[in-house]
């Protein structure tokens, strides 16, 4: 692919150097976390494919090869295989108590009504971009892969000619603001970082690679189709951005969102340290998962084979013909002819112990309990019913809150940029000190009204921001049209 990077003069990115980068990314980066995100969902990559759980199976239960002979082969379809799939639970339940009602932007301007048009500004664009599903896609991408970005997406022309003004930008339809200016997800099997050699905290370019299909129908015959794939990449700097598919450059222009900065913010999921990735909730759990797999498996086996009765049958003739059943008599005239049954589930303590000793390392290792989804296999205890929930889910609660602070860095970064687009196409005039926002995050446990109020009371005695306040009870202010000035 030749690239011709003459325009973005702000980077020492040269054809080359990306075509390596890009050929990095799809042979040694992108496999590994395809294989992520096919483990977290566990659905084969082809129809009739094996499910990618089951490659963590050992050999005796995949049917690969059999134990008691050299050339030989397992039969994979005699086997008792069983995957329950305890890591797609756990991540779900994580993202839900990571965000389970919209979050609250709260602006730190100094004027009220400048606050009020700044959050009311900041709230059209996310919710043009997808709002809460936006979010949660967000989370779940980075909770699969350990990290995801999220993109500015700006038409200042278009802006421009859309929204001359704030009560305007309000009054636009989801659909065609999101035209203008919006925020996307990227996926990181796409996403290719070009970070500063000196510092890999900062980008100095952002590549979007990926392939899709195209459908054409042959002219010829009208009931045959056949698919195509073209290849797009997008490249992306502070000063420039080009489109590329298949080799051939098909758009381009300046950065005028934000000049001087790639428009993309990076989110890790937990901190790597020295690591643009970061770290993901599905790869600690796989070996745990593979062994609960096959422990299930191994009990699925000893179940089939137990539960049936078998007898075996010496000195009668024609008892392979005999259907046994309630009723049945059976007569011979030889003397030392026998029936002798055997077979039968029997109790197995010690397999019973070592799977609920899996799901224990399970609950450890990713923080996340069965009651968190509703399973109570407990007393909660004599405390009120908050408190004893958030006892027993103290590691979850934890781990929610670390994970909270860099994503919601994330989300104020990326409305700091969207406030800066919107000024530099005099949609809303903003100052710089003025596009910090605070994030306000729901309680993951919801308390009840009376705690909620008996909270919001004792902040309002200890001088905390009544609209924060009012926020967190989820009373957000709203202003009415006529009062949205920049002022």
């Amino acid at each position: 692919m030749a690239f011709n990077l003459a325009p973005f003069t702000d980077t020492t990115l040269s054809p080359q150097a990306l075509e390596i980068i890009l050929a990095e990314h799809e042979r040694d980066i992108a496999p590994r976390l395809h294989w992520l995100w096919g483990y977290f969902r566990n659905e084969p990559t082809r129809p009739g494919g094996e499910l990618p759980q089951a490659a963590g199976l050992p050999p005796r239960l995949r049917g690969a090869w059999d134990p008691w002979s050299d050339d030989r082969m397992v039969d994979a379809a005699t086997n008792e295989v069983v995957i329950e799939n305890d890591i797609a639970w756990r991540i779900h339940t994580m993202v839900d108590f990571m965000l389970p009602e919209p979050l609250v932007l709260l602006s730190t301007a100094g004027q009220p009504q400048h606050r009020r048009n700044i959050e009311s500004a900041l709230d059209a664009v996310w919710d043009a971009s997808g709002g809460l599903a936006l979010l949660h896609d967000a989370l779940l991408l980075g909770h699969v892969y350990g990290h995801v970005d999220l993109l500015l997406r700006c038409d200042i022309e278009r802006l421009t000619a859309l929204a001359l003004d704030l009560d305007t930008l309000l009054e636009l339809p989801g659909e065609v603001l999101a035209e203008a200016i919006r925020v996307e997800a990227v996926d990181p099997t796409r996403g290719v970082p070009i970070v500063d050699a000196a510092d890999y905290r900062r980008l100095e370019a952002y590549a979007i690679d990926f392939t899709r299909r195209t459908s054409q129908i042959d002219e010829h015959d009208r009931h045959g189709r056949t698919l195509d794939t073209e290849r797009v990449t997008e490249v992306i700097s502070g000063a420039w951005r080009q489109v590329y598919v298949d080799g051939e450059l098909v758009a381009e222009g300046p950065n005028r969102a934000s000049p001087g900065r790639v428009p993309v913010v990076h989110i890790q999921n937990i901190p790597q340290p020295l690591c643009y990735a970061g770290i993901g909730e599905v790869e600690p759990l796989a070996p745990l998962q593979d062994q609960l797999n096959t422990r299930l498996s191994d009990r699925a086996a000893r179940v089939t084979m137990q539960s049936f009765k078998m007898y075996l049958a010496k000195g009668i003739e024609g008892f392979d013909q005999v259907r046994i059943g309630p009723g049945r008599v059976l007569s011979t005239d030889n003397p030392d002819a026998q029936v002798t049954a055997f077979g039968g589930d029997a109790d197995s303590p010690s397999e019973t112990v070592h799977v609920e000793e899996i799901r224990e390392a399970m609950d450890k290792a990713s923080g996340v309990p069965p009651i968190a989804a509703g399973v109570v296999r407990a007393k909660i205890g004599n405390l009120s019913s908050g408190n004893a929930l958030r006892v027993t889910m103290l590691g979850l609660l934890s781990k929610t809150r670390r994970k909270r602070v860099g994503y919601g860095s994330g989300v104020a970064r990326m409305s700091a940029l969207i406030l800066e687009a919107l000024d530099r196409a005099g949609t809303f005039v903003t100052e710089p000190q003025d596009r910090k926002v605070t994030v306000h995050w729901p309680d993951a446990i919801d308390l009840d009204q009376d705690e909620r109020l008996l909270n919001a009371e004792r902040k309002n005695e200890l001088g905390i921001n009544p609209e924060r306040v009012l926020a967190e009870l989820g009373y957000a202010q709203t202003t009415p049209k006529s009062e949205n000035t920049n002022a």
